[in-house]
């Protein structure tokens, strides 16, 4: 179990490190960088690599931005083989309908239960 939480850490690490140097050495945005990330994890299944670094990292790979990219890109290819080059838009989407509906539902109940302050 603790080799398991290793290697979780150390791919999540290693995306973080990551992250962190495109802040610091580059001019990039933080919006930029996570369209890198999802980029990453869109190339990383459409080459058949992300299951590959998932089964060795489990939740290190997953949880960043790269398992949404991966995600919209398995739906996308499983949604062209079932409705044609339609299935490439909408598979994504539903791919992914749960876990973008549970953020937006959990967003809307966290800002009933908490004030939001504007920055200053």
């Amino acid at each position: 179990m603790v080799l398991t939480y290793l290697k979780v850490f150390a791919v999540g690490g290693a995306l973080c490190m990551i992250g962190q140097l495109l802040i610091n050495l580059t001019k990039m945005t933080s919006a930029k960088i996570l369209v890198a990330f999802l980029l990453l994890g869109v190339l990383l299944e459409a080459l058949g690599l992300f299951d590959a670094i998932k089964s060795f990292s489990q939740a290190g790979i997953t949880i960043p931005i790269t398992g949404f990219g991966s995600t919209l890109t398995k739906g996308a290819i499983e949604g062209v083989k079932e409705d044609g080059i339609l299935g490439a838009l909408t598979g994504g989407m539903k791919a992914a309908a749960a876990g973008l509906s549970s953020a937006i539902f959990f967003g809307f109940v966290i800002s009933l239960i908490c004030k939001s302050k504007t920055k200053v």
